[in-house]
Formats: C-alpha cells, sequence, structure tokens
C-alpha cells in the first residue's frame, strides 16, 4: 500500500461539475430510486480513472501494481450500494459518496473486485466489504457522520494508515509494521492485507523481482566502488537505486525494504528526488 494525496486540483472542473450535478439529482431521488440512479451514472466516476491514476504514476492505491494487463478501477473506499459489515451483516452503504471525489480510490482489479487467491482457494478482494470496528458510529443517509466512523480497512490516503504496512524483505509479503503495535492496529493491518489481495503470488512475484534487482545493482556498486576503477558507473548505479525506490517505481515499498534491511538504505529515494525521477 501507498500513500496518495487526493488533489482535486489534478481533476478537469467540468468533470467535477458533471459529479456535482449528479449528486444534486442524487439528493432529490426517493430512497427506492437511488440505486438504479447511480447504475446509470457509473461512467462519472469511472471518468475520473485516468486522472487518479497520475496522482500514483498509474500504480494501484492498494497494491503498488502497475500491471499494464489488468483492469484497474475507480473503488469506492465507502462502497456506494451496500456495505458488508460481516459475514452476517449488510447495510444499504454510502450512496450520498457514490460521485464525491474524496471516496474514490484507484484500484487494481484484484485488490477491488473478488476473486479466489490460486495458492489458498480464498476469496480475496475488497468487493462491498467495509467492517467497522467495535463500537463505532455507522453513517446513514440521514446521519452522514462518516468522519466519526472506524474503519478496519486501511486507506491510502491516510499516511498513518499507510505506515501499518511494510514488505518483508526476505519473502516479498505484506506484513505488519514494525510500528504496527497494539491489537487494534494489528487487526486492522491483517484484515487490510487480506481483503485487499495484497499476499497474491503474483504481486509476492513483482516484488522479489524489485528486490532482486536493487540487491544486484547495490552489490554491483560496492563492487566497483571497492575497485575504485570506474566512477561513471558509480553514479549510474547510485541513480539506478534512486529510481527504483521512487515514489514513481513500481513496488517501491519492496525495493526501499530490501536495501534498508541491506544496511543501504542511503541509496534510497529522498523527496526531493521525486520531481527529477518522474
Amino acid at each position: 500500500m501507498i500513500f496518495v494525496k487526493c488533489d482535486p486540483n489534478l481533476i478537469p472542473k467540468k468533470l467535477l461539475d458533471v459529479a456535482a450535478r449528479a449528486q444534486k439529482e442524487l439528493e432529490a431521488k426517493a430512497p427506492a430510486d437511488r440505486k438504479a440512479y447511480i447504475e446509470k451514472k457509473a461512467h462519472i466516476w469511472r471518468a475520473f480513472g485516468k486522472h487518479l491514476a497520475k496522482m500514483s504514476h498509474g500504480k494501484c492505491w492498494y497494491s503498488e501494481s502497475n500491471d499494464p494487463q489488468s483492469f484497474f478501477d475507480v473503488d469506492h473506499f465507502r462502497p456506494k450500494k451496500a456495505a458488508k459489515r460481516s459475514d452476517a451483516a449488510e447495510d444499504d452503504g454510502y450512496p450520498w459518496l457514490a460521485f464525491s471525489i474524496d471516496n474514490f480510490r484507484y484500484s487494481a482489479g484484484r485488490s477491488n473486485r473478488l476473486s479466489t487467491d490460486e495458492a489458498t482457494e480464498e476469496t480475496v478482494g475488497k468487493g462491498s466489504w467495509f467492517p467497522l470496528l467495535d463500537g463505532s458510529p455507522c453513517a446513514t443517509w440521514d446521519d452522514r457522520c462518516q468522519d466519526k466512523e472506524l474503519p478496519v480497512l486501511l486507506d491510502p490516503t491516510v499516511r498513518e494508515d499507510v505506515a501499518l504496512i511494510d514488505i518483508d524483505p526476505d519473502d516479498g509479503r505484506a506484513v505488519e509494521s514494525k510500528t504496527c503495535l497494539g491489537a487494534t492496529k494489528q487487526m486492522r493491518a491483517s484484515k487490510s492485507i487480506e481483503i485487499y489481495g495484497l499476499n497474491l503470488g503474483n504481486l509476492i512475484t513483482a516484488r522479489k523481482r524489485a528486490m532482486r534487482e536493487v540487491k544486484d545493482g547495490y552489490e554491483n556498486l560496492m563492487d566497483i566502488v571497492d575497485a575504485g576503477t570506474d566512477m561513471a558507473a558509480v553514479d549510474r548505479l547510485q541513480e539506478q537505486l534512486r529510481r527504483a525506490t521512487t515514489t514513481s517505481a513500481p513496488y517501491a515499498r519492496a525495493a526501499r525494504a530490501k536495501l534498508i534491511a541491506m544496511g543501504a538504505g542511503a541509496f534510497c529515494a529522498q523527496p526531493e528526488d521525486v520531481t527529477t525521477t518522474r
């Protein structure tokens, strides 16, 4: 999972105006007509997809995947038509957020849609899941208190949530971070890894590839430094390591985790590198 700053300034005003008009029309609908209206207007939130993608360099906000062969969705973080709270409990969800950019997340298909993990045969994918912590308020159409809710699922637009998950530098699996302390935070991280499908086999393979590449690059760099014969290669390899760990790179969290585990964190991209390596 990566932190993404959702910036409405990157969305064309015309599209924001279309969403605002749809919201106004939705507010005027009778309760029985809301779901059909939302379904009819699906093209509106789908039109946000390419703009949301720019906010994350084309990567899924949940999995950090940029697989060009994957279908990408505009996920509604709070489900727009039905919210599954547990295996036995479901309600009407958050229809008033159907056209809200604050509720959109750019998601690879397997993080957003239900599918079967080939390795475990368990169902993964967010679907309509949106459980809340025990004792949390639950927003409704007539009481839109979503800002007071305590979600179980981690939100990629909340920096503190993203910090609860890291990548194991040895096996490439998404795991609870070292600062994910306390039973509640650990449960949220574990459940999010499960529901977002963050340990599907293809993701682990992709992370391992990214980690192997930075490991090889770092070892080559150290060999050249020790020989002291090719300063151009030293500069080139350092730049490759920075590019592999900047926010625009796929699986950058895995690459960073590997370098840090090798004691080479100094070669990771720094904040000032972001604008120069996009």
